[in-house]
């Protein structure tokens, strides 16, 4: 009877224990907190390349994570320059340097930029039926915003690849539709 007992207990928790590592691996990235719009001094937040600034008392969504990468990681393309007195305003994360233009550097929301272990290294994209190569030179914070450090920008969603005008220009992508797009992007 103990015997009985006992191995039904065991298959109990083995069904349990599964079951909850079947639903932590399918769960998506959930937001890891959130964070109020405040309204910027007078000339603090500079709007360019369709940046827009926090708008006071306005809830943002925060994350430390992405959506899991694959062969075909799906995500939004936005624009930045990377040039010094460019939209991010301070060197790359990377390295500390500004980057041309003209070179295909990307930025990379929070949980894909993973504490910098994806710095200096390359990144495939996927649209307009091409692929291209773009290195990762910067992040783009998910986990804060709306701040001086941050230049009153809320805090970027958690599946955005920041692109240089390179990017979109090696990708074909008519300069009158440069702004946001969805690709797919992987590892190179």
């Amino acid at each position: 009877m103990k015997k009985i007992v006992l191995q039904t207990l065991f298959y109990v928790l083995l069904i349990v224990i599964t079951s909850n590592s079947l639903q932590t691996n399918a769960q998506t990235c959930r937001p890891s907190g959130h964070i109020r719009g405040r309204l910027p001094p007078p000339g603090q937040c500079m709007e360019n390349s369709d940046s827009i600034c926090c708008i006071p008392h306005k809830i943002y969504s925060t994350y430390t994570c992405s959506p899991p990468v694959s062969a075909y990681t799906k995500a939004i393309l936005t624009i930045n320059s990377f040039e010094k007195g460019g939209d991010g305003g301070v060197p790359s994360k990377c390295d500390n340097k500004y980057h041309s233009d003209n070179s295909p550097v990307v930025a990379l929301s929070t949980g894909w930029y993973k504490n910098g272990e994806r710095c200096g290294n390359f990144i495939k994209i996927s649209a307009n039926g091409r692929t291209i190569k773009a290195m990762v030179v910067d992040e783009c914070d998910s986990s804060m915003g709306c701040d001086k450090d941050h230049d009153y920008f809320p805090p970027c969603k958690n599946n955005i690849v920041v692109a240089s005008k390179a990017v979109w220009e090696a990708l074909g992508i008519p300069m009158t539709s440069w702004g946001e797009m969805r690709i797919t992007w992987t590892d190179a």
